[in-house]
């Protein structure tokens, strides 16, 4: 890779952002990890453009209106529901 590498600091920094605690062989193991990852972000920047054409075009259906579950039955396998909402565990 041409720029600097991914450096042990910058896996701690994702690591506490994450709130997961690893060990020094875990944070070498994604320390590689994220160098690849790099390294094929880099090579997409090295993929030319191409022209859209006239037979580039939509191949799904056409997105239309039709009937679908009530809420009552879309809540129904819910665990927790709050308001005729899913309710689903507090992130912070």
């Amino acid at each position: 890779m041409s720029d600097p590498t991914v450096e042990p600091e910058d896996v701690r920094h994702v690591a506490e952002l994450a709130r997961i605690d690893l060990s020094e062989a875990e944070i070498e193991a994604f320390r590689e990890e994220f160098e690849a990852i790099l390294e094929y972000f880099e090579r997409l920047e090295s993929v030319p453009a191409v022209d859209a054409t006239e037979t580039d075009r939509n191949v799904l259906r056409p997105d239309e209106p039709r009937p679908s579950l009530s809420q009552e039955a879309a809540l129904e396998n819910a665990e927790e529901t709050e308001d005729g909402y899913i309710k689903g565990p507090r992130v912070s």
